[in-house]
């Protein structure tokens, strides 16, 4: 077989398995050996033509589609794909996880449904503000008596907090002034579990007792009350516990997530993979804690200035945002993380208003797409106190 008929055959394959659903098991792959046995060497030259010519989505799950043949394959593939630091792509669903590129902000949006109060977040496939999108996350805010909850999910029907495709969640305070992110697995190395209900219900699917399932705050999000009354922009302030003050400078590094801990693997709907016990230790997340001399990153909405002529709050978001909203923001390093230099000046969140229930998201690293999304959410809440 000719390697661009091996290409050709691996397309057709990605359509049936990522459009249809229907990825077949581990055991299956192994035993088709026309692709479970293939040369090292062919296999890799293959891999490495596929993932450079489907560099973007839809094309792109292709890669995913290789990703999901057998072991080989998935391990070849894990290696030759990079992480959106990188490449600025998002291939796998741990994507999300990760922090995003240094070089560029990525392109988001947010659609929201009133009705449902649901969101969902999809990575930009073309220059315009609001395309078709390729689904990354949503979210469903739940009110309670004290507080309320964002649970978010890898999948848009089915945000349950005891379901395997949970990512996380945002939970505020009861004048909804404050937010605490909550990540459904350890952030970095030495992470502490927040005790909680939710969490035992998570638990409940644990199936590695070396990667606890639970609440990790990873975040604290705070909005400062306006006691003069007056309108105004809001005031943000983001401390980012799982992330060190040191990651924004140059060859600063941010913990990074590799894998979905076990007990969720079986309930992606792009991979399924079955777990040896060579995986549990390659499943703990990559990067350093943050609870040493360097301190956390913190995080400010930088200040808009105010146009006289059209009588408004103005920030320059390049073309990203058309809506004047309360909202709309842009995120900076606070002073707070040391000197100020050029790194502190670079926007590494922003969003806005393009349309009634469209909002604009662009992220940069050191925080990932499921960060800038819970950030994105705590802006939804009515702020009475702070507007």
């Amino acid at each position: 077989m000719s390697l661009k008929s091996i290409i050709q055959e691996m397309r057709s394959r990605s359509r049936r398995v990522v459009q249809d659903g229907s990825t077949p098991e581990v055991g299956d792959a192994l035993a088709q050996s026309c692709w479970a046995y293939m040369p090292q060497e062919l296999l890799r030259e293959v891999l490495v033509r596929i993932e450079s010519s489907e560099n973007a989505w839809p094309p792109r799950k292709t890669v995913v589609a290789c990703a999901g043949v057998c072991r080989s394959w998935r391990r070849i593939t894990k290696e030759i794909v990079k992480t959106p630091e990188v490449s600025a792509r998002l291939t796998f669903p741990i994507s999300v996880k990760q922090p995003g590129p240094r070089d560029l902000l990525l392109h988001c949006f947010i659609k929201r449904n009133r009705s449902a109060q649901t969101y969902c977040l999809y990575l930009s496939l073309t220059s315009a503000l609001a395309d078709d999108g390729k689904f990354l996350l949503a979210a469903r805010k739940c009110r309670r008596a004290t507080c309320t909850d964002y649970i978010i999910s890898l999948h848009a029907d089915d945000m349950s907090k005891a379901s395997g495709t949970f990512v996380g969640k945002l939970r505020s305070n009861f004048l909804g002034t404050k937010f605490t992110i909550f990540d459904g697995q350890p952030p970095h190395a030495g992470a502490k579990i927040s005790k909680s209900r939710s969490s035992r219900l998570v638990g409940l699917k644990q199936v590695s007792p070396k990667v606890p399932a639970g609440n990790y705050p990873v975040a604290h999000i705070s909005y400062e009350l306006n006691v003069l009354g007056s309108r105004g922009p809001r005031r943000m302030h983001c401390v980012m516990d799982a992330i060190p003050a040191s990651s924004i400078e140059p060859g600063g590094v941010a913990p990074i997530q590799t894998e979905f801990s076990p007990s969720r693997i079986d309930f992606l709907p792009s991979l399924r993979f079955s777990w040896s016990k060579s995986n549990h230790t390659d499943n703990q997340p990559s990067g350093s804690s943050t609870n040493q001399k360097d301190g956390v990153l913190v995080l400010r909405n930088k200040a808009p200035r105010w146009h006289e002529q059209l009588q408004c709050w103005c920030l320059n978001f390049h073309g990203r945002v058309t809506i004047a909203s309360v909202k709309n923001f842009q995120l900076v390093a606070s002073p707070e993380n040391g000197v100020a230099g050029p790194e502190h000046e670079k926007i590494i969140l922003q969003f806005g208003k393009v349309g009634k229930d469209i909002f604009t998201m662009d992220y940069r690293y050191p925080i990932s797409a499921f960060q800038a999304f819970a950030i994105c959410l705590s802006s939804f809440d009515t702020k009475i106190a702070c507007e």
